[in-house]
């Protein structure tokens, strides 16, 4: 009853479209992604220091126990590294970038961070590729059944 009141009440225009009701407030949104982007980053960093675990627990029987150790200790570094990217980027964000001569030192930042992120996703692919501890395809398992 509410409803019909508020699209029918003359002083009240009726709303067309879902976003006219309320406009996307920009700060609400970044806060949003950038808790979410930790959160991913957290839940990733937490993965990779499980599978050093892993690794050193199986230690040289795991059939690529140096290349292991290598990738995920490299993910962590760059983990790390980004994460301490983010926080002068924040910091110089903070204190600094209203000034001119600033915004060129936190691009290069910024595209550093980028290629950190890049670069871990993609160490990322070569850990899950070369985990031993994915189950065996379909075909193998039906096979050992029998």
């Amino acid at each position: 009853m509410t409803i019909i009141w508020q699209t029918t009440h003359p002083i009240m225009k009726p709303i067309k479209n879902a976003w006219q009701m309320k406009a996307m407030d920009a700060n609400r949104y970044a806060t949003k992604k950038t808790i979410a982007q930790g959160m991913l980053d957290i839940a990733l960093l937490t993965a990779n220091a499980s599978q050093l675990k892993y690794i050193l627990q199986v230690g040289e029987q795991h059939q690529f126990y140096k290349l292991m150790l290598i990738l995920i200790s490299l993910s962590i570094v760059l983990q790390v590294l980004s994460g301490v990217l983010s926080l002068s980027l924040s910091l110089l964000r903070d204190c600094r970038l209203h000034q001119p001569e600033f915004h060129q030192s936190a691009n290069v930042i910024n595209h550093v961070r980028t290629g950190f992120a890049f670069f871990t996703t993609m160490i990322n692919l070569f850990i899950s590729a070369f985990d031993s501890r994915l189950p065996p395809p379909q075909g193998e398992f039906l096979n050992n059944l029998n």
